[in-house]
């Protein structure tokens, strides 16, 4: 009789135990810079995610009719393209569902060739480089407008608000650095404005005077710089200095409340325009003010720029794997190639190519250091 009482009681753990067990595990991966320059963008978007992740859980998701159990696997990648593609193969090797990355085009492309071996869906939150989607890759999606859309509306912003027809252009050489100018610069030229000096420096940089020197003798209405906030900041203090006080523009890399801190303080109210690759307007604003002060009470800090983008880009690819009734990538791509999700950030849906269809700009200035909103527009 103690014989089978034991028996029974080691039956009935294993039977209390077996369900969490036995329990999916639905890998989500994340990779951006976490640390170096431009470390508070990186930490901006896993936030973004791990929110999302910590949200799937706490409203128990089913996929298949089963409860699983969603899991972050964070990597940094430094911002270095090199890295990327080991963080890429990383995550890979730990058999992750999909994948949430990376934060700039620079590694997100030559990381996408990984995910794609592995048959990984993989969705940027930030990446506006036209090359990542135009590689052909069925796993790549974006859920962000693109470096042409960003460039066009720009340019149009440029020449038609701002009266600026001289215009100087600088890039950092990464992809996205480059990929903006290009775009921009297009733009520009179709409004009627004019180059009037193209420059260029490294994503690294602090030091710019002799590039200064060569744009103000050009004596141009605005510099439109492609680059991050790590470098546009020390380029307007040294602007400054120089006595050269004309308007900067830029994408979503500068359109942070970072440029105005990097620069010394020495950035004027209105002196830069930046456009960030999204944005929501009319009733989708409460979504967004409601994601932002949740963020804020989790985090202790504001957004800076694409946590609601990785966040919607872990619950879109979550939906899909609902509807798919799986988790296996294979199973749930084509669900998310063809996914309508109405998210923070407003609807989601995609093109053959894996880009955001109808995707938005907004357009922002800098008042007291903080930005400051001008207009939404596509």
């Amino acid at each position: 009789m103690k014989k089978q009482a034991v028996l029974l009681a080691v039956l009935s753990a294993l039977a209390v135990s077996l369900p969490a067990s036995a329990q999916e595990v639905v890998r989500i991966g994340h990779a951006a810079a976490v640390t170096g320059p431009v470390a508070y963008f990186g930490k901006d978007t896993e936030n973004g995610a791990r929110m999302a992740i910590e949200a799937l859980n706490a409203r128990g998701t089913s996929i298949g009719g089963k409860k699983v159990r969603f899991e972050l696997r964070a990597e940094d990648d430094a911002g270095d393209p090199k890295q990327a593609t080991s963080v890429a193969q990383k995550l890979v090797d730990a058999k992750i569902h999909g994948m949430v990355g990376h934060e700039t085009s620079g590694t997100t492309i030559p990381a996408s060739k990984i995910y794609h071996a592995a048959g990984i869906p993989q969705v940027s939150p930030s990446s506006t480089s036209p090359k990542y989607t135009q590689q052909g890759f069925n796993t790549a999606f974006r859920v962000v407008a693109n470096d042409v859309q960003l460039g066009q509306a720009l340019g149009r912003y440029a020449v038609g608000s701002m009266k600026a027809k001289r215009v100087a252009v600088v890039d950092d050489r990464t992809a996205y650095g480059q990929g903006l100018v290009t775009e921009f610069s297009r733009s520009l030229q179709k409004q009627g404005g004019t180059v009037v000096a193209r420059e260029f420096t490294n994503d690294h940089a602090l030091e710019f005077s002799a590039i200064i020197t060569r744009i103000r003798a050009t004596k141009p209405d605005l510099v439109f710089f492609g680059g991050m906030s790590a470098t546009a900041g020390p380029m307007l203090r040294q602007m400054k200095q120089l006595g050269m006080n004309v308007r900067m523009m830029g994408g979503d890399g500068i359109c942070s409340d970072e440029t105005h801190k990097l620069s010394g303080g020495t950035m004027a109210d209105g002196q830069v325009v930046c456009a960030e690759a999204g944005g929501v307007q009319g009733e989708a604003r409460a979504g967004m003010d409601k994601f932002r002060a949740d963020y804020k009470k989790r985090f202790g800090i504001d957004v800076q720029i694409n946590a609601p983008y990785a966040f919607d880009s872990v619950m879109t690819m979550a939906e899909a794997m609902v509807k798919a009734g799986s988790s296996a990538p294979a199973s749930y791509l084509p669900v998310l190639a063809r996914i309508q999700y109405k998210g923070v950030t407003g609807p989601i849906a995609f093109d053959a190519r894996g880009d955001i269809r109808d995707g938005t700009i907004t357009l922002y200035t800098f008042k007291g250091g903080k930005r400051s909103l001008l207009a939404v527009t596509k």
